[in-house]
């Protein structure tokens, strides 16, 4: 069916006709965050493609026009990580000995290696978007885009070079970005060292004492510049065995043992200033400082009070020893000491560990070792933290102090906290929690990277470095005026070849800035340079900003939603989008996020293979609020499709098959009849009540709510409303036919969004019939306006009123199931428990009561003691360790109470008072037994002050009438294992048990109404038997038309 329908939609263009037949309407904005096609898409690819589907699917429903530009993200990391994978290489020397250009070509084909298999699944799980014209970031106008936005954020000072410590990753070579730092800790367990830094005389002799200091890092040892100490902070010496330790006097007993006391303790202005021992000895070079400085951000919560000042390798460390002018920022003589190369593996001046990756656990090792055989090994124990990683290829990062180009997001906190308060952020705690912390904390953007495939960073400087001209590129244009050689291609390496004189020292020549920015930056920008802009585009990029919808999972509050506040916030001074939704992982069956890297994603068109798309969305869609991620389950998916989907199929096709089989024309509009019954109006009033509900919970992002609504009428509508309108419909009432058409007709409407190819085959039947004669009606559900709520058909008494009488059946069936009578049988009279304004409602559907309960009587009573006699006992559970050798006093009290008295003060939410031995003691609900007997003859269920009892005593009449329902029940399935149709007449022969046959020649004319049956012939013989209560019966049908 899904793929039939998928093929309509082709053919009748009905994708471009919504967008048509909208096209003056007002538009409500929506923006793709762009996947990359580098791989293949997984089932939980569907989860964000069906939500940024839905919303759409219902704001076009609502008349407003909804354009839906695809996109493609074709930069970075992924992408080159691949192609590195596929040759076999896995640094940056190695593509550069390949060659860029070839090394880039590769990338460019890649990224569109799997798109075809995308815009199938995407076109399968009915995902309308424009597919045909997607912005795709590689493409020179989307770079030029971005290029324009650089140079706006350049001359605005907010793009600038920087030498500092930030998150680098060693085996891609290149700076990470604090959103991307984020989405990879990972938790380990890392060597926790306590050192020994020996101090020194002026002279640079040893006073035998050692400053303790604890890393989890020893490889930032060999970079050692200083240590820090708390200025407000009191030292301690200690002496333990035959050497002396200084560590902060508040750490000595964590530290060194509890009852550990100092030898005496000493302001830190004593240590400030002091010389130390190399912590490190025997490297070729080190930096040569090893003295004690002040650092107001050393605590005393954990460690020793004393940090190691490693600034090649620590944001903090940097600072302070910038501060301090232990050495010079850049490339002069007193540049930084930073014996670790970009590769991640220390350099020469390291002896014994040259080329030795400072993260490699056995590289750990051999260092610990050496720091013990050179003494300076205090103590090792293990840590176990959240480190960062590189969020694609899991290498550990290392905090690297090297130069790179950043944007001054910091300086912009304030505006974006301003502009997050305008955003609808559903879950609504991420505002303030998730995101709103992270921006709160915003530090400024690493843009840079240090690799090939990307945008270029579009910064030129002049290669005479005593000439400070920077030139940032806005356009292609920019570049035009001032090189010849401006290349079709605007990537590496033929962008790198542009080059120019410089015009303001004229000796140096203009040379870009070797590196790509980062690809979150291509990814924010996607609100303006998917349309070029401001080249071109401009009013259509006005009519689109900002979005008003956007739908990504919830880890891009620190990637894709962070980058496009950061950037519209920067350029435009407001948020780029109105509203978003978070989305939760899907996660395995293990409870693991799905990753190609992990080799656990399964396969979407297994599922859509074996349920389909629609049963599949429903999942998604209503198993819970999106946020709160899912555990992949084809069990969950199963059970979507049988609880809802089969439900409502099996509703309409019960419409079509007694519609077709009384010829119902169906060229006429869907309306509710002029002249239904109570039961047709309810079904009516409560569709009217759902579509003001589901329209409230589509409005506010919540499709969960609105399904789950859909969910409940469809529900009410097979298991009420189809079940009592049986016979009218094999009686061919018109008014039922048409109630149920139009409450269907509604519904697909309603499920449109959330189901788009079983609310379209509904459609096409329901309102254009079986020749699809539509008469100027939509011919598809997508192409009318959504439900909307007519309050003249809502009746709110009818609604109460039915309510009431679906408990009133409710208790009754719970009743008869517990006396195990026998849902066939009639029963004398059922009794109801009501007060006077219940009994009124009640009483209206008297004659709908007794049909669903199978009873002659319906009858009142006001209160439930008429109906049970109770009984009391003490909870000696409860009660004995509270009374203890009192409870036999407790218990003749409990038995003397009125029990009807304890019921009815029990089920007021009142306490029972007891007087034992003179005391006054109160008991709760829980202390006391209370069991309920109903009078004899009868069964009663209750439930929150209502009830309903059943008569069970039988008369012959009921015994007889009950056999007759029987064999009705019996000559059915006679009729079906015949393979009768249900209009086809019938003869019928029975034979067999005495009272079968009299209850059956006492009931004839019932029998036959109901079969069917022409004539009964009681002389059936020689057919196979069957058991009707214990009995036997022959049963013979002949088709008799």
């Amino acid at each position: 069916m899904e793929k039939r329908i998928t093929e309509r939609w082709k053919e009748d263009d009905v994708f471009k006709r919504s967008l048509e037949q909208r096209a003056d309407a007002d538009i409500w904005s929506f923006y793709e965050g762009p996947p990359t096609a580098n791989g293949r898409p997984g089932s939980h690819h569907v989860l964000s493609r069906v939500f940024k589907d839905i919303y759409p699917r219902y704001r076009a429903m609502q008349g407003f026009r909804v354009p839906r530009k695809a996109g493609w993200d074709c930069h970075g990391l992924p992408v080159e990580l691949e192609i590195e994978k596929k040759l076999g290489i896995s640094s940056t020397q190695e593509i550069e000995e390949y060659g860029i250009a070839e090394f880039n070509a590769l990338c460019r084909e890649s990224v569109f290696t799997y798109v075809e298999e995308w815009n199938r699944l995407t076109e399968r799980i009915g995902f309308w978007i424009d597919l045909d014209d997607p912005y795709v970031t590689l493409d020179n106008n989307y770079i030029e885009s971005v290029w324009w936005s650089l140079k706006t954020l350049f001359e605005d000072d907010k793009l600038y070079e920087g030498h500092r410590v930030s998150p680098y990753c060693p085996r891609c070579g290149t700076t990470l970005s604090s959103h991307e730092v984020a989405l990879g800790y990972k938790d380990v367990i890392d060597p926790s060292v306590y050192v020994r830094f020996p101090l020194l005389t002026d002279d640079g002799e040893p006073t035998g004492e050692s400053m303790l200091v604890w890393t989890t890092t020893p490889w930032t040892l060999p970079g050692n510049y200083a240590v820090a100490v708390n200025p407000d902070v009191t030292y301690a010496r200690v002496e333990v065995g035959d050497e002396v330790l200084v560590l902060a006097e508040p750490l000595v007993e964590k530290v060194l043992g509890e009852g550990t006391v100092p030898d005496n303790t000493f302001p830190a202005a004593e240590l400030i200033g002091r010389s130390y021992a190399e912590p490190f000895p025997g490297m070729a070079e080190n930096s040569g400082v090893f003295r004690v400085i002040p650092g107001d951000f050393v605590t005393t919560e954990d460690g020793t009070g004393l940090v190691h000042i490693a600034p090649a390798f620590g944001e903090d460390d940097y600072r302070v020893a910038t501060a301090e002018g232990l050495f010079s920022p850049g490339d002069g003589d007193n540049a930084l000491f930073n014996p670790v190369k970009l590769d991640g593996s220390f350099d020469r001046r390291v002896t014994g560990f040259e080329d030795a990756f400072v993260k490699d656990p056995e590289v750990t090792a051999r260092l610990i070792s050496h720091l013990e055989a050179n003494g300076r090994l205090c103590r090792q124990t293990e840590y176990e933290h959240s480190y960062p990683h590189c969020w694609r290829c899991s290498t550990p990062l290392l905090y690297y102090a090297k130069t790179s180009w950043y944007v001054r997001t910091s300086q912009e906190r304030d505006q974006m906290l301003a502009n997050n308060e305008t955003i609808g952020w559903h879950p609504e705690h991420i505002k303030d929690g998730r995101f709103g912390k992270w921006l709160e904390n915003n530090i400024d953007w690493a843009l840079s990277r240090d690799r090939f495939w990307g945008t270029p960073l579009p910064v030129w400087q002049c290669s005479d470095e005593a000439c400070d001209e920077v030139f940032c590129a806005g356009s292609i244009q920019d570049l035009k005026g001032r090189a010849e050689n401006v290349p079709e291609d605007l990537h590496r390496p033929y962008i790198d070849e542009v080059k120019w004189p410089c015009e303001k020292c004229e000796s140096g020549e203009m040379t870009r800035v070797v590196s790509v920015i980062d690809t979150w930056y291509d990814s924010g920008a996607m609100p303006f340079a998917q349309f070029h802009y401001p080249f071109e585009n401009k009013e259509e990029f006005e009519e689109r900003f900002p979005a008003d919808y956007i739908c990504e999972a919830i880890d891009q509050t620190r990637g894709w939603f962070y980058t496009l506040l950061a950037e519209s916030t920067l350029l435009f001074d407001q948020s780029s989008y109105r509203n978003v939704v978070c989305l939760g992982l899907i996660l395995d069956g293990e409870g693991q996020k799905m990753s190609k890297s992990k080799g656990n994603v399964v396969s979407p068109w297994e599922v859509l293979d074996e349920f389909g798309a629609d049963a599949f969305r429903w999942y998604l869609f209503t198993a819970q609020q999106p946020w709160a991620g899912y555990r992949f389950s084809t069990e969950a998916i199963s059970e979507a499709m049988r609880s809802f989907l089969l439900t409502l199929w099996n509703t309409y096709s019960f419409w079509v098959l007694y519609a077709n089989a009384e010829g119902i024309d169906a060229s006429e509009a869907p309306a509710p009849p002029e002249n239904g019954t109570d039961l047709d109006r309810w079904a009516i009033s409560r569709l009217t009540a759902t579509i003001e509900t589901v329209t409230t919970h589509m409005d506010t992002f919540d499709c969960t709510a609105a399904g789950r609504e859909i969910t409940n009428f469809v529900e009410e509508l097979s298991n009420w409303y189809v079940r009592l309108s049986r016979r009218r419909f094999w009686e061919g009432d018109e008014a039922a036919f048409a109630t149920l058409r139009y409450c269907l007709a509604e519904v697909a409407g309603l499920l449109a969004p959330f189901t788009p190819f079983i609310a379209d085959e509904m459609h096409m039947n329901l309102v254009g019939g079986a020749d699809g004669n539509f008469e100027g009606r939509a011919d598809s559900v997508h192409l009318r306006d959504y439900p909307a709520a007519d309050y003249s058909l809502r009746d709110y008494d009818l609604e109460a009123a039915m309510a009431a009488t679906r408990r009133t059946v409710e208790l009754g069936r719970a009743s008869r199931a517990q006396a195990k009578a026998k849902v066939r049988q009639p029963l004398a009279r059922a009794v109801v428990v009501a007060t006077d304004a219940e009994r009124e409602s009640i009483s209206s559907q008297a004659e709908l009561i007794k049909a669903e309960l199978n009873v002659k009587e319906l009858e009142f009573v006001t209160d439930q003691s008429d109906l049970v006699t109770y009984t009391v006992k003490p909870n000696y559970r409860a009660l004995g360790p509270r009374f203890g050798k009192g409870m036999p006093q407790v218990a003749a009290a409990v038995a003397a109470l009125d029990p009807e008295h304890v019921a009815s003060t029990i089920e007021d939410g009142g306490q029972i008072g007891l007087n034992i031995d003179g005391t006054d003691h109160t008991l709760e609900p829980e202390d006391l037994l209370l069991a309920m007997e109903p009078v004899e003859g009868y069964q009663v269920e209750s439930e929150s002050g209502h009830a309903v009892a059943l008569a069970l005593e039988l008369d012959d009449e009921l015994i007889r009438e009950g056999l007759a329902r029987e064999i009705v029940h019996a000559v059915q399935n006679a009729r079906k294992e015949a393979g009768f149709d249900i209009t086809d007449r019938i003869g019928l022969e029975l034979g067999g048990d005495a009272d079968l046959i009299e209850a059956a020649r006492a009931h004839e004319d019932y029998l036959t109404d109901e079969v069917l049956a022409t004539y009964i012939d009681y002389d059936a013989k020689g057919e196979t038997p069957v058991t009707v209560d214990g009995r036997e019966l022959l049963i013979a049908v002949s088709r008799n038309d």
